[in-house]
């Protein structure tokens, strides 16, 4: 591995531990911050009277966390991960501050947009990090799989803990938990997490325009669409043409910079082969449908179904069970099969089963069928996030890895965004009840793309 490190022996097992758990502490923060807000948002969004900018909550967290996540990662690659998931960790704590004292929604959302800056840089180094000290893929599976547990679980647990301190506490308690770990997360990383920097990258400059015009790409198609879905008067169809078009020609500038720039910040050769490029794609889906059913269902469980917080956070509860059975299931049987992507088709397939059951969900349904929604959801999910990874750090040369992997997040990130933009206006325009349901009707259909996606992936001349 051409990497040096800043210790002159390699890492002892029980620190090796506290390393990882460290770096397992920052995956759980980045979920914990995406997700925690889910269950006290219908409260907050009450309190603070800003009902109509309740999507942008979401999406402007994940605006950001995707216009970041390829410059941390390149920043990782030039001065090492370590120093980036300490300031991370800083950025998301403080952000959590300003959300628990914010007094409207635009200062909340402004400081979720902070939140998700430092979300970016924590994705864009923690799964990197474990390629950087474990090269060999069938090594770093398994704690690849930890750390996908761990962001399920996280994310499972996020709208139950919200749920519990925002009906003991109030809501502003909710973000208080964020802080906290964060704190004990900095300190493992601190003292036990090795300072690793490659070496043939001394010397070199981070592409700040190819940056600049990543952000500026992909903030205009989210506002782009904001306008074009979110509001139907006469004059915003017009502007939301004419922001299309920036995102075009800033897409096309960029892909015109990247190509001559020696250290492109969006290396294009990492997506020339088509594996790379359905990966992305199936990031991207993912992660739409992913966070519509994080993000979503506990406002339907609540303002629908009228379900206590405590309540709507505890029927997200098998996606704690749910996703890391998924992800342990996979991680072994990654090991033992020749074309490890149907591991991909099967996790879709159930993803897709888990969408149509949620589909059926009325003011009636029973407990049990809520439960066997998201339990379903949870465990293809389970099967997809660590194999996304693992399979775009596979395909890519070691120097690579880091940009591929950030590459990757940024794709989950940016569905993430237009997913829960999209079903946010679906809602705005109609009821919660019928602008889920739209969003889940395409997560059926985006399911069965992934099926064909995956089978299209093959892997088995890379394990």
């Amino acid at each position: 591995m051409n990497n040096q490190s800043d210790v002159s022996q390699p890492p002892l097992k029980r620190e090796l531990f506290l390393a990882m758990s460290g770096v397992a502490g920052t995956v759980a923060i980045v979920a914990f911050d995406a997700t925690i807000v889910s269950t006290v948002l219908p409260k907050v969004a009450h309190q603070l009277g800003g009902m109509s900018l309740y999507a942008w909550v979401g999406t402007g967290y994940f605006l950001a966390n995707a216009m970041t996540i390829m410059i941390f990662g390149r920043l990782g690659d030039l001065h090492g991960r370590k120093p980036l998931i300490l300031w991370s960790l800083f950025i998301v704590g403080l952000g959590s501050i300003l959300s628990a004292l914010s007094q409207t929604m635009p200062q909340l959302i402004s400081a979720r947009v902070l939140q998700g800056v430092g979300a970016g840089m924590m994705v864009a180094t923690a799964f990197t990090a474990i390629a950087d000290i474990f090269p060999n893929p069938r090594q770093r599976v398994r704690w690849l799989v930890m750390l996908s547990i761990t962001f399920a679980v996280a994310s499972g647990l996020g709208p139950i803990i919200g749920g519990v301190t925002e009906q003991f506490f109030g809501w502003r308690a909710s973000f208080a938990v964020i802080p906290l770990t964060c704190g004990l997360a900095a300190y493992l990383i601190a003292k036990y997490f090795p300072h690793i920097k490659p070496d043939q990258l001394k010397g070199a400059r981070i592409d700040w325009l190819g940056a600049l015009l990543i952000m500026l790409t992909i903030a205009l198609l989210l506002l782009s669409l904001e306008v074009f879905v979110g509001h139907f008067s006469s004059i915003r169809p017009i502007w939301g043409l004419v922001l299309f078009l920036g995102c075009c020609l800033s897409g096309w500038l960029l892909f015109q910079i990247e190509r001559r720039v020696a250290m492109p910040i969006f290396p294009l050769h990492v997506l020339q082969t088509s594996q790379a490029q359905w990966l992305n794609i199936a990031a991207l889906l993912c992660g739409a449908v992913m966070f519509t059913l994080i993000f979503y269902i506990p406002l339907l469980l609540q303002n629908t179904f009228h379900y206590s917080p405590i309540s709507a956070g505890l029927l997200m509860t098998p996606l704690v069970a749910g996703i890391p059975l998924g992800s342990i299931l996979s991680g072994r049987m990654f090991a033992r099969m020749h074309h490890p992507q149907r591991l991909m088709v099967g996790g879709s397939a159930v993803l897709g089963l888990g969408c149509l059951v949620a589909l059926t969900l009325t003011e009636t349904s029973a407990m049990y069928w809520i439960i066997l929604a998201t339990a379903l959801c949870g465990a293809g999910l389970g099967f997809m996030l660590p194999n996304l990874t693992l399979f775009s750090q596979m395909i890519v040369r070691q120097q690579d890895v880091g940009v591929s992997s950030a590459l990757i997040q940024t794709s989950r990130a940016l569905g993430s965004a237009i997913g829960t933009a999209l079903v946010g206006m679906a809602i705005a325009q109609t009821s919660v009840m019928i602008g889920l349901r739209v969003g889940l009707i395409f997560s059926v259909m985006i399911c069965a793309m992934l099926i064909l996606i995956s089978m299209r992936s093959k892997m088995s001349d890379y394990t």
